[in-house]
């Protein structure tokens, strides 16, 4: 059996993983637009969070496996067609993700300054594709999210340059970001203190900043017993930190203003009265929705599926199919669901698999990326990174090519 997967991130890697457990024998090729694996972990999981993205080793341990195959910097729609992959394997797998940002559908959202947090982490983490959002001089930040992005998000502004050695977070933009003279960061959800989505130890890791306090000055919002307010409880006055964190509930975002970018963030509270926050940089973190890949178009943010089955022989996988939830072994679990199914489902029918495919991203001229070469640049990567720094990555595909190029990548 030849399987191929479109998407190299958690959701891909874990179902190339569960294939092979119930099919030994089967080939399984994944494939990627980038020419570097791991999407969501690379270019999603916090860069301080060094321990969360050690989960790349493992992910990596299934690219290596002697009967996966890695085409990187392969765009399925350019390069290559699903339909074509439908001809060479006996099933064909989306594990795209989710990567563009929900829109709130506000007034003043396409203000600069304003940005969804999928475009501004993709940012920070050094993805290819980003392109540098207007953080200049700011004093407020408002961050409208009440789930663990918006922590990340708020901590990655609000943490010094000592805090984030060790990370992966650029010299260049540590440097830009403790260039800036924030006072404020306000993070503003529309649930109230018992119903946020943090996880305890995300938001408890606020109270331990070095210049930032966090805090949430209404105390009544804090009544109740739901364990995450308690956590909120903990946090502890002071007057050394030069950065406050602000935690609002119950409000609602309605419009952004500004003179050529945004200056206020205006929204209306649960009481039906309004309320005007500065804002100098605004981040949206309230959800993705994937993104069509070749002729196959979502709806409502995922593609249409059965249990993880969109058609014959094609299926869907991780974000994909249930939507931006979960953490990521939450795709695991998924992961076993779709190979199953697969395994009950598909018969070989003898397909050449990775020999067609190869064939003919050679014919067409594309510069792809083996498991090698991907092996390369990752040396690479961790050997330019310095001492502040577990790695240095490349931000460019032409980068990461010339790193890989002398690993046999076509």
């Amino acid at each position: 059996m030849n399987i191929a997967i479109v998407g190299s991130g958690p959701a891909g890697c874990y179902l190339a993983d569960q294939v092979l457990r119930l099919v030994p024998e089967a080939k399984v090729d994944v494939v990627d637009r980038l020419p570097v694996p791991f999407g969501l972990v690379r270019y999603g999981v916090a860069p301080d969070h060094q321990s969360t993205k050690a989960v790349s080793r493992i992910l990596d341990r299934v690219l290596s496996h002697k009967q996966v195959n890695f085409f990187g910097n392969v765009d399925v729609g350019r390069d290559v067609t699903i339909d074509n992959l439908l001809d060479y394997y006996d099933a064909v797998v989306l594990a795209t993700g989710a990567s563009r940002d929900h829109r709130l559908g506000i007034p003043g959202e396409d203000l600069p300054g304003v940005i969804g947090s999928g475009e501004f982490v993709a940012w920070y983490n050094g993805h290819p594709d980003s392109s540098p959002p207007l953080v200049e001089n700011v004093r407020s930040a408002v961050v409208i999210g009440n789930g663990n992005v918006a922590i990340d998000v708020a901590r990655v502004l609000a943490k010094t340059p000592a805090e984030l050695a060790g990370s992966d977070l650029s010299s260049e933009i540590t440097q830009h970001l403790a260039a800036q003279p924030l006072e404020s960061i306000h993070i503003v959800g529309r649930r109230t203190g018992s119903d946020v989505k943090f996880t305890p130890h995300e938001l408890a890791e606020l109270g331990t900043l070095q210049r930032a306090r966090a805090q949430v000055l209404d105390k009544s919002q804090l009544s109740g017993g739901a364990p995450i307010l308690e956590t909120f409880r903990k946090f502890e006055p002071r007057t050394d930190a030069p950065v406050t964190i602000d935690f609002h509930f119950g409000m609602t975002p309605i419009a952004f203003s500004g003179t050529g970018r945004v200056e206020r963030a205006r929204f209306r509270c649960a009481d039906c009265t309004e309320r005007e926050l500065a804002a100098d940089l605004v981040v949206t973190c309230i959800g993705y929705e994937s993104l069509a890949c070749c002729n196959e178009s979502p709806t409502n943010g995922i593609f249409k599926n059965d249990d993880g089955k969109v058609r014959d022989r094609l299926f869907v996988v991780g974000w994909a199919k249930r939507g931006p939830s979960g953490v990521i072994a939450s795709s695991r679990n998924d992961a076993q669901v779709v190979a199953q199914k697969i395994a009950k489902e598909v018969t070989a029918k003898g397909g050449s698999g990775g020999e067609s495919l190869r064939n003919q991203l050679v014919q067409v001229g594309v510069r792809f990326v083996d498991h090698s070469g991907w092996k390369r640049i990752n040396a690479a990567e961790i050997a330019r990174a310095g001492e502040q720094r577990c790695r240095n990555k490349f931000t460019s595909r032409a980068q990461m090519l010339e790193a890989a190029q002398d690993s046999g990548a076509q």
